[in-house]
């Protein structure tokens, strides 16, 4: 359990932030981007839940992901290394498993689209659409520090697979693709 009972320590007042395994890097590290960019969606994900309260299965579903996403962040904050202090938290293969069988649920009532979609119509569908874009850049972070250090493949496919099930619940919270708002190409010219 993490207890927090002061909330600044000045240690970061000089550009450089703690990871979990107690070491200090640049805040602008790759790593750090990585896991704030993680963190930056789960934020984006609280504010599109505050227009999911009225469909229980949809709320609950982002609650799950909230606390995964802690975990992922928490995954990424601790660099590989053998034999560790402490068992580091790990995206795990179910927690991936479970957003693609919640995709599937979803997608089977989602008529197939004919058109990419603007972002937008519902509340909740617009703030969907802006975490899933978050999602994406939390995984260009990801796999550019996958290309420097090693990080859990898992961790990769679980950010991956969470922009397509954002995508879907969009789709879904716009009345199962009805108010999505299609792209026309070249309707402006």
């Amino acid at each position: 359990m993490v207890k927090l009972d002061k909330i600044y320590t000045r240690g970061g007042d000089t550009g450089q932030t703690s990871l979990g395994d107690g070491s200090r890097v640049a805040k602008h590290a790759v790593r750090v981007s990585a896991y704030g960019a993680v963190d930056e969606c789960n934020s984006v994900l609280g504010l599109a839940r505050l227009h999911t309260r009225g469909d229980a299965d949809a709320d609950a579903m982002l609650g799950r992901i909230q606390n995964d996403l802690f975990d992922l962040g928490a995954d990424l904050c601790t660099p590989e290394a053998e034999n560790p202090k402490w068992p580091p938290l790990r995206v795990v293969a179910p927690q991936t498993e479970r957003l693609e069988r919640e995709i599937d649920a979803m997608n089977e009532a989602i008529p197939p689209l004919t058109s990419f979609i603007l972002p937008g119509g519902s509340p909740a569908a617009a703030w969907l659409h802006l975490a899933r874009t978050v999602a994406r850049r939390a995984e260009r972070e990801m796999t550019a520090l996958a290309e420097a250090e090693t990080i859990s493949p898992e961790a990769i496919k679980y950010i991956n697979r969470l922009s397509d099930h954002l995508f879907v619940m969009a789709r879904r919270l716009n009345a199962n693709g009805a108010d999505d708002i299609l792209w026309v190409p070249g309707k402006n010219r």
